[in-house]
């Protein structure tokens, strides 16, 4: 829509737009006659939640500011329901205990409301039994709770008076001073003054209280689960320090990688002294079996060898007991009785062999003498590697045996250190949380509270009255509603109501725009604008007639409508008059409506009536369509005005429209434009190969322009270029 269009349709609904804000006005001045007067009170604290110092400034100093937060948890606990409900019990109290009004605690107004709501039967029993206030405030608070009704519930939940939680909070406003969370304005309005101050102080002291609460029983019980599981971590660490303990004294552990890197070395030297006594042990046994094999074979000395080596034998059993008591510890005693058994039966041996030497003492023995001597020291000495051999394989023994042992007992000391590790860092770092949630506990109560830097004040003088602001807003509301109203009839109606709009929905050129003319014979802005349309249209149609070159004189000019009552015949007679007035010949063909209907002349305009016949859709010419009675003969006219009858409920002439020169569509803006207009409009189309004309019937006359002054003087001039008024007919 365009401006214009706008700014038309505006004017044409301006009775709306001045009755709907009247009528609002109106209702908002009856509604606030006895507008009560409104007092406020204001309070300003001090919460520190953005830059307050506090036992956790230091630590908290590279942390995200969460005072947005804080401050929102600040406003739901002053905004949430047992707030309210405490401010209004507190409130209540002081009023019950009054005696008569008091400006300083309740009005007047007040007073009696109170008397009405609560009955004095009641009110005497709340006050016997609650002497004091704190006695009296916890009766209410009781009351309050129950699940019967009382009034005293009703009064603190659902009343309308000044103890409801409704009226507190709708009249307590909380703010964050601008640009800051640090301070808090707080604000109340009543219709009382006294009470207003009283509202706002209570709801001060209760946030506080409440507030402090949270934050401290938040904090208690975030200590309280850091010091159980402190607690649980202590103990686990003891448990882990007894298992440590209880392994060392199980297996006898002092420092197990100090004695594990020993016996590791010591069995490593024993390995080597035993394979170097192993290397002696198998040199003294191949020089024995050497010499042993060269003695063998003198047969004669075989007694005296015989005895050397029992004697041998008993001499290696004593040596051995000997060193296996040395090696275990054996008393003095045994080792001095061991001692002289070795040394004897050394005595023993040198006497065999010296038995042996005499046997065998020749002259060519000296050889065999110094073998035996030989022999006797590689036997002493094998015997000796072979002990000692022994004792180290015992001592091997004893060390696998102890690294057998040492080997899980390293897997389980790592699992008891790693457990005891584990336990370790969980006991510090729960001391540590515990400490930093009791460093917050006390932090919490050291700066819980609300500091209130300008206490409640008594209003003494009530707001100004927003009487004057209602009665605008109201008017605005009003404004609102006529344009709404307008809009929607503008969307829902169907019709056309501009030519711009009427060429957008029929899809053609809007050749003339008329308005509806009541009162042909006066003169007035409608009847000019007629006449300068009717020019208009004039012109039009000798345009497009002098274009045409292959149809037969007279042309024939048809005027259709979809529908019934557009307009057609009022249009056919303004065109016939001004064809008269041009001293053309014109025959006016009409359908006739009652069927009385007959040939006339009129004001030089012939009008022949015609009966719309069952095969109308067969006609295929003008002479063909009027009776033979009616002496119609075409050559004798100048024109041939053709008026079909509705499209809607009729056949469309086809053949006949072949004929025709050209067509004239007339649409009245005050029927509607649908699917079922524009599919008849499409067949018309695709019919006729003519121009078709479009005329916009009674348009309202904002939307027509009018001929200028000089103009519109002479055209009043002439008296008979007057117009008759549109007939509804066709």
């Amino acid at each position: 829509m365009t401006l214009d269009a706008f700014l038309r349709l505006l004017k044409q609904n301006l009775i709306w737009f001045i009755l709907f804000p009247c009528v609002t006005a109106g209702v908002a001045l009856y509604m606030t006659r006895n507008e009560p007067s409104v007092y406020k009170s204001e309070a300003t604290l001090y919460t520190g939640l953005a830059s307050g110092y506090s036992l956790m400034s230091d630590r908290q100093g590279n942390l995200p500011d969460r005072s947005s937060s804080a401050f929102d948890n600040l406003l739901t606990t002053l905004n949430s329901k047992e707030t309210l409900l405490q401010v209004g019990i507190s409130l209540l109290t002081d009023h019950l205990r009054l005696q008569q009004p008091d400006s300083l605690v309740l009005g007047t107004a007040g007073f009696e409301q109170l008397e009405k709501e609560v009955p004095l039967d009641l009110r005497l029993q709340l006050i016997e039994h609650g002497d004091d206030p704190v006695s009296l405030r916890r009766t209410l608070d009781s009351l309050s709770k129950t699940q019967s009704d009382n009034p005293i519930k009703k009064l603190l939940l659902t009343s309308n008076t000044y103890y409801s939680i409704q009226r507190i909070g709708a009249n307590l406003q909380a703010t964050a001073r601008k640009n800051t969370n640090d301070v808090l304005l707080m604000e109340y309005e009543s219709d009382d003054p006294a009470v207003t101050q009283q509202t706002l102080t209570y709801a001060i002291d209760i946030l506080n209280k409440r507030y402090s609460l949270f934050k401290t029983s938040e904090t208690n019980s975030v200590v309280g689960y850091y010091e159980i599981k402190l607690k649980k971590a202590k103990e686990a660490l003891d448990r882990a320090e007894g298992n440590l303990r209880a392994f060392s004294i199980r297996n006898k552990v002092l420092d197990y990688d100090e004695e594990a890197r020993t016996v590791a070395s010591s069995r490593e030297a024993l390995n080597g002294e035993y394979n170097q006594e192993l290397g002696r042990r198998n040199a003294a046994k191949a020089a024995v079996d050497a010499l042993t094999q060269r003695m063998g074979q003198q047969g004669g000395v075989r007694a005296a060898n015989n005895d050397i080596g029992e004697k041998q034998k008993r001499l290696t059993d004593a040596e051995n007991k000997l060193a296996n008591a040395r090696a275990y510890g054996q008393p003095k005693n045994v080792l001095v009785r061991l001692q002289a058994t070795v040394a004897q039966l050394s005595e023993d041996l040198k006497v065999s062999a010296q038995k042996y030497d005499a046997a065998t003492n020749s002259a060519e023995s000296v050889p065999q003498q110094t073998i035996s001597t030989d022999l006797l020291a590689k036997n002493l000495e094998y015997e000796e590697s072979s002990a000692r051999l022994k004792l180290y394989q015992k001592r091997m023994s004893d060390y696998q045996a102890k690294t057998n042992a040492y080997g899980p007992l390293g897997s389980q000391l790592r699992q008891l250190n790693r457990e005891l590790g584990v336990a370790e860092k969980e006991y510090l770092a729960l001391l540590q949380s515990v400490d930093q949630s009791r460093t917050r506990r006390q932090d919490v109560a050291v700066g819980g509270t609300l500091e209130v830097l300008d206490a409640p004040d008594f209003p003494l003088v009530p707001k100004g009255s927003k009487r004057t602001q209602l009665i605008i807003v109201a008017l605005g509301v009003g404004l609102f509603l006529a344009l709404l109203l307008t809009a929607l009839r503008f969307w829902l109606d169907k019709g056309i109501h501009s030519p711009e709009q009427g060429e957008s929905m029929i899809g053609m050129p809007i050749a003339a725009v008329f308005p509806t003319v009541t009162k042909p014979g006066v003169f007035s802005k409608a009847t000019l604008g007629a006449q300068s349309m009717f020019e208009q249209l004039v012109n039009a149609i000798n345009i497009e007639i002098a274009q045409i070159t292959t149809k037969v004189y007279p042309p024939v000019i048809t005027v259709f409508s979809i529908r019934s009552k557009q307009g057609k015949s009022w249009v056919v007679d303004g065109l016939n008059k001004l064809y008269s007035d041009a001293n053309l010949q014109v025959a006016c063909c009409y359908p006739r409506q009652t069927g009385k209907e007959q040939r006339e002349l009129k004001n030089g305009v012939t009008y022949f009536p015609y009966t719309v016949r069952p095969d109308f859709m067969n006609v295929t010419s003008v002479e063909y369509l009027i009776d033979a009675e009616q002496g119609f003969e075409a050559t004798q006219y100048d024109r041939i005005m053709l008026e079909l009858p509705a499209l809607v409920n009729n056949q469309i002439p086809v053949y006949l429209l072949k004929n025709s020169a050209m067509s004239l569509l007339v649409v009245s803006a005050n029927s509607p434009w649908s699917r079922i207009e524009k599919q008849l409009l499409s067949l018309y189309v695709r019919v006729t190969k003519q121009p078709i004309l479009t005329v916009l019937n009674r348009v309202e006359e904002n939307y027509i322009d009018m001929p200028g002054r000089a103009d519109a003087k002479q055209a009043s001039s002439n008296p008979d270029r007057s117009f008759q008024v549109q007939r509804n007919a066709l």
